[in-house]
């Protein structure tokens, strides 16, 4: 009974999401995630060890998160649906609802909107500082609203695309599976020196878990939008990622926007390619735009989710 654990846990995130109180006593379950990384990290990620020894230490940490993850989420799963029978999926959807980001991206989103409106940088700068990895000390109104929204649209695939895709076909295990590995992708993934061996294997899982949902995003948010598609074939692969280029050309496009462009990252710029061919001074009142297109984007999740759990 994967279709009603996967709409009613849309539906448990879109109402609670995950409150700062509770993360304030207990946390996430993606920084238990984070933890093993960086336990993992520092027994096999010496720069004195060669180059294939960390390649080999990143593909183990990613196998034993994949067993805490999927191998964890498959046993309470099982426990739960033999302890509670057929009303177990309820139970399910109460353990996988976690693992969305609908609420938490609107929330974080919306503070860059408010802060803006009322023309303090400083504190755009803050709240977008908390959503992209990026330099924001030096960003205007038009750089802090182009981060905001590249940030919502990339997020909307790997923050609740992806993981719903994966919840649906393979139940609880795939959903925290993908977490997993989207949170060691997040952390390690990168092609930094200090980084592509030991990453590598986090990097191009999360490539291959991400590939269809990305697509599937990018569609969904180019019909929210009433526009888009044309931008989206064109430019999608102007990014360096092979899938979060999809959701941002989509809302570059769908919202008459140049994404991307040069950032800088720990005081070294980066010369990244623009996407799409609108207009560079996006605003608040651009962010209040994408974050109407990403909630358009959630409900036609639901329907589809709703559609399938009728269906099957």
């Amino acid at each position: 009974m994967v279709d009603p654990v996967a709409l009613t846990a849309l539906l448990l995130d879109a109402v609670l999401g995950w409150p700062d109180a509770v993360y304030r006593r207990i946390g996430h379950p993606v920084g238990g995630f984070a933890r093993v990384i960086g336990a993992c990290e520092r027994l096999g990620n010496q720069p004195a060890q060669p180059e294939s020894h960390r390649r080999i230490f990143g593909i183990l940490t990613v196998l034993l998160l994949l067993m805490i993850s999927g191998g964890g989420a498959w046993l309470v799963q099982l426990g739960l649906y033999a302890l509670l029978g057929p009303g177990g999926w309820i139970a399910v959807a109460l353990c996988a609802f976690p693992g969305l980001a609908q609420r938490s991206l609107h929330d974080h989103v919306t503070p860059i909107i408010a802060a803006l409106r009322r023309a303090d940088l400083p504190a755009a700068r803050q709240s977008v500082g908390m959503i992209v990895g990026r330099d924001t000390s030096g960003l205007d109104e038009a750089g802090i609203s182009r981060a905001a929204i590249e940030s919502l649209s990339e997020s909307f695939c790997d923050g609740v695309a992806a993981p719903l895709f994966w919840l649906m076909l393979l139940g609880l295990p795939g959903l925290w599976a993908c977490k997993a590995v989207n949170t060691a992708d997040s952390l390690i993934g990168h092609r930094e020196p200090r980084w592509r061996a030991f990453g590598w294997a986090a990097a191009r899982l999360d490539d291959g878990l991400n590939l269809v949902p990305a697509r599937l995003a990018g569609l969904l948010i180019c019909v929210a939008a009433g526009g888009g598609l044309a931008t989206m074939l064109r430019d999608a692969r102007r990014h360096a990622s092979p899938n979060a280029g999809w959701t941002e050309a989509a809302m570059a496009g769908g919202l008459g926007l140049r994404l991307g462009g040069p950032v800088a990252y720990d005081g070294a710029l980066h010369d990244k390619p623009w996407i799409g061919d609108g207009r560079m001074d996006a605003s608040a009142a651009d962010i209040a735009r994408a974050l109407t297109v990403y909630r358009r984007a959630c409900l036609m999740l639901w329907a589809i989710t709703g559609g399938l759990a009728w269906a099957l």
